[in-house]
């Protein structure tokens, strides 16, 4: 037991290292996948409802329910609306975002002053991703006639929403461990 302790400390910068990686492997495909219009108009319930991002969408918040497309769906009138919304130039601008912050976060693994300042994006993001839970009403349940609806139960949106919770203090563990290298070298 004594072995995999040693074992287990000696291997912390490693382990930080590896969750560089995750957070630039999620980072990047998820701020990929931003530039199909499939993600993009799958954002918009989130979007439309935050009161830090609407402003950048061009249609008021419920009108979105009426042009929301299934994964995979091609509805030219649905289509029509989301460009008038703003929607694929928004999910543009949101994935180059992302992207920006797994880079530097895998930059960090060699620079410390960059491993503080992408834990610290990927902490701020996830935080504006986690309030959905409180702005978004598809993450829950609808009432649809069965018992469980509403909080706390979580829809397949809110799911997805509900995992930033690990992005979040991921985050803080990459900045933490970052900023104690560089009060070590000074």
């Amino acid at each position: 037991m004594k072995l995999l302790i040693q074992s287990l400390a000696q291997s912390q910068r490693l382990f930080i290292a590896g969750l560089q990686i995750a957070i630039f492997i999620v980072m990047a495909w998820i701020g990929g996948l931003k530039a199909f219009p499939y993600e993009a108009e799958g954002i918009i319930p989130f979007v439309a409802n935050s009161p830090v991002m609407s402003f950048f969408l061009g249609k008021p918040s419920p009108e979105y329910k009426d042009y929301k497309n299934k994964e995979g769906e091609l509805v030219p009138k649905n289509i029509s609306w989301h460009e008038a919304n703003h929607t694929y130039l928004f999910s543009y601008g949101l994935g180059a975002v992302i992207i920006f912050i797994g880079i530097i976060t895998l930059l960090g693994i060699w620079n410390p002053i960059l491993a503080v300042i992408g834990g610290l994006l990927t902490f701020i993001m996830s935080l504006v991703t986690l309030s959905f839970l409180i702005t978004t009403p598809e993450v829950y349940v609808p009432a649809l006639g069965g018992e469980h609806y509403g909080f706390p139960y979580l829809s397949g949106a809110g799911r997805l929403v509900i995992k930033d919770v690990i992005m979040l203090f991921g985050g803080l563990v990459v900045a933490s461990h970052a900023a104690n290298t560089l009060l070590r070298r000074h």
